[in-house]
């Protein structure tokens, strides 16, 4: 794959931040690296080979929708879903098909409240053809980018427009959650991702994972106002209550996207025709 076209997809994946709200998000470098290097092991043996050989380079680009989304606004609405938008759990006044979605609500109205599970069907996609066109190094940079938009949908903060605890008087949490959390104890995680599966409907799975991840947003906000309580900063005492309530939730999310990752990878693969892997 040529240079122009690595600059071209990064590109492409950043191109327009400076008119909306600034926003973080709750995964930080190190969790998109850590679901990476898990889901690597959550293969098989006849195609785990292949990206194990390229871990490196998945792992130099998970992070390039981050970059993207610092600089434009075009990008960033890729990578959240405000499901309160949508009525109450489980928020079946959206549709799961985008046409449909589309219809229903319009387009820019989708844009503003976020396309997060279509942009996994749409990578998906994308390394799919890749795959099946023998094109592999564009599929090993569709493979990163894949894993970073499926990792985003494990992350309770990137399913609510309280991203970063600005409606409930807690802004900075999903930093605090996401990066300063993993950054503190990632080395005492006790993960166990699950062997990757092949996926029906890499869309529809999408709006799955966005649920599940939504369903414990209240219990991370719980667990960081408790955890705040009688203290006049973020302090180690803090960090270590916050663990204590809520790192059960974190290492639940981010080995479960360890094995979406992994499934997703399978399953492009699988829908390309199992083609020859280069060695």
């Amino acid at each position: 794959m040529s240079r122009r076209f690595q600059i071209n997809l990064v590109m492409g994946i950043a191109l327009a931040l400076l008119f909306l709200p600034a926003a973080t998000f709750a995964w930080g470098n190190n969790a998109n690296r850590l679901i990476v290097n898990r889901a690597v092991d959550t293969l098989p043996t006849d195609l785990r080979a292949f990206f194990d050989a390229n871990r490196s380079i998945l792992l130099q680009h998970v992070n390039d929708p981050f970059v993207g989304a610092e600089k434009t606004p075009a990008e960033r609405k890729n990578q959240f879903l405000y499901l309160e938008k949508y009525g109450r759990f489980p928020f079946e006044l959206l549709p799961r098909t985008y046409k449909a979605a589309v219809g229903k609500f319009g387009k820019s109205k989708l844009e503003a409240n976020g396309l997060l599970p279509w942009q996994i069907g749409v990578y998906s996609a994308k390394l799919t053809d890749a795959m099946q066109a023998g094109k592999w190094e564009e599929a090993k940079l569709y493979a990163a980018v894949l894993a970073s938009y499926v990792a985003a949908a494990h992350d309770p903060f990137n399913t609510t427009d309280n991203f970063d605890g600005h409606l409930s008087a807690q802004n900075g949490i999903n930093e605090r959650f996401g990066t300063v959390l993993v950054d503190r104890s990632s080395s005492f995680f006790f993960m166990h991702p699950n062997d990757a599966a092949f996926i029906a409907d890499p869309t529809d799975h999408a709006f799955e994972a966005c649920l599940s991840s939504h369903s414990w947003l209240e219990a991370v906000l719980y667990a960081d106002r408790e955890s705040r309580r009688g203290l006049n900063a973020y302090t180690d005492e803090y960090y270590d209550q916050f663990y204590n309530q809520s790192g059960a939730i974190l290492i639940r999310q981010i080995s479960d996207a360890s094995t979406d990752v992994g499934s997703y990878w399978l399953t492009a693969w699988k829908n390309a025709g199992q083609p020859q892997l280069p060695r």
